[in-house]
């Protein structure tokens, strides 16, 4: 990982205006008028696996008495905003936090978080070794860890079986993009409201940017060379660009330039498409009864790829605890309650097991409930999670870490408005060409500062 103390206060500076978000929000502290009980206030992003744990806090504080527990629950882009505003600056608002392996690392390094190794060391039974690797070693900073993964995921490719037998069509079991492409046109069918595939198209770059990232490393594309010379009107970045704004405007869902991955899961689940490519996690929506009408009907293969063997990414939600929390040790009680064992199983037994949070402990594919539940899904998901490899996303020589984004403080910034313009191109407001001329403008200014020190 880079040294990055050169841009220690930029996520402050970048994001400044939404520490609006934070007026009004409750501090953590002690609970009023009860003596020496402790409220923890836990700021995590509305995903389902997240709003089950918000429905299950009760058996926490059962568990622990004179702790309580109030979640500020946001969709994924204001999350983000909220959540780097207020460790950014200090704030103090929350006890933890939902972030990912985007922001640990960096975060860890500025002093941002607590170390979590310390507190994961002396809880008996909590077993981090259980963690899939790849997952344990992107939450961990000079061998420690500094978030503890809530669900990990890899990308892949969910598609109606029932809707391919009708139509005479077959999934390869490692399909390339080119097969996908093939197939979404064959199986688009707007008159039965029934489009090709979804992907996401929705501006923020842990949205359109999380499949595209995958589309581009695996097209050869990369955002730039070893010299941090920018390559977005590069032959691959445009062929990947071209290829994805191409595939969703001609055969992807309808409004696909606001759609993120709710609305993707959402339309895929009430039947609206074929094919949906995006994140493993996607599993505990499609496969609920509660949620989704085309529950058995769905099957599962590995991300499709172009130039590389392995097109798929490596995310995951975790939680973290700043380091501005008063409250630590009840803090790590919480966290280490939401992402051990026995919360997987608590999950499963409440809610049935399609819905646990699915990619974080290795353990979770050695239960037989589960292993049942997960047949269809379970293989291609732990070896899209196993097989990633986040020091190495392209088949190019990079300068930089990370698959579905870049490991550097300032994608967050580069990555929204690069996001923007491919939305554009989507909505159809501008063309491939044009969102790219203006992406590479935004992208070489950053690689400027790389490169003019030598790094």
């Amino acid at each position: 990982m880079r040294t990055l103390t050169r841009t220690l206060t930029r996520p402050a500076a970048a994001l400044g205006s939404a520490a609006l978000l934070l007026t009004g929000c409750a501090g953590a502290g002690a609970l009023s008028g009860a003596g020496d009980g402790t409220r923890l206030v836990i700021a995590i992003v509305a995903n389902p696996q997240m709003q089950d744990a918000i429905s299950l806090q009760s058996r926490f504080t059962a568990e622990n008495p004179g702790i309580e527990v109030d979640f500020v629950a946001l969709p994924e882009n204001e999350a983000r905003a909220k959540i780097t505003t207020s460790i950014a600056t200090g704030g103090g608002e929350f006890d933890a936090v939902m972030i990912s392996n985007y922001e640990t690392r960096q975060w860890a390094e500025y002093g941002w978080l607590e170390n979590l190794q310390p507190y994961i060391d002396a809880t008996d039974g909590y077993d981090d070794a259980d963690f899939i690797p790849s997952i344990r070693d992107d939450l961990s900073y000079e061998g420690d860890m500094y978030s503890v993964p809530f669900y990990g995921e890899s990308s892949f490719v969910a598609y109606r079986r029932d809707l391919f037998e009708q139509a005479g069509v077959e999934m390869p079991d490692r399909p390339t993009w080119a097969e996908i492409a093939r197939l979404a046109a064959e199986l688009d069918d707007p008159e039965a409201g029934i489009s090709g595939i979804c992907l996401r198209g929705l501006a923020g770059w842990g949205e359109v940017l999380s499949p595209f990232n995958s589309v581009l490393n695996t097209f050869g594309g990369r955002w730039y060379d070893e010299n941090w010379n920018a390559q977005l009107e590069s032959p691959e970045f445009r062929a990947a660009a071209e290829f994805y704004v191409g595939l969703v405007r001609e055969h992807g869902q309808p409004g696909a330039a606001t759609s993120g991955f709710g609305d993707c899961l959402n339309h895929y689940s009430q039947g609206g498409s074929a094919m949906f490519y995006d994140s493993t996690a996607m599993v505990s929506t499609i496969e609920d009864p509660e949620s989704s009408r085309v529950v058995g009907d769905s099957g599962y293969v590995a991300a499709p790829v172009a130039e590389s063997d392995y097109g798929g990414w490596l995310y995951t939600w975790s939680l973290g605890i700043p380091a501005t929390s008063e409250n630590k040790e009840e803090a790590w009680r919480f966290l280490s309650w939401m992402t051990d064992r026995d919360y997987i199983r608590t999950v499963g037994e409440t809610y049935g097991w399609q819905r646990v949070p699915p990619g974080n402990r290795r353990s979770t594919f050695e239960i037989d409930e589960y292993a049942r539940a997960a047949e269809a899904y379970s293989a291609p998901m732990l070896a899209g999670i196993e097989n990633a490899d986040p020091e190495n996303p392209s088949v190019r020589p990079v300068p930089y870490t990370g698959i579905g984004f870049l490991a550097i403080p300032e994608f967050q910034d580069l990555g929204t408005r690069v996001s923007q313009q491919l939305s554009a191109a989507i909505a159809g407001r501008i063309s491939v060409d044009e969102a790219l001329e203006q992406s590479q403008r935004y992208a070489q200014s950053v690689g400027d500062t790389y490169a003019e020190e030598g790094r």
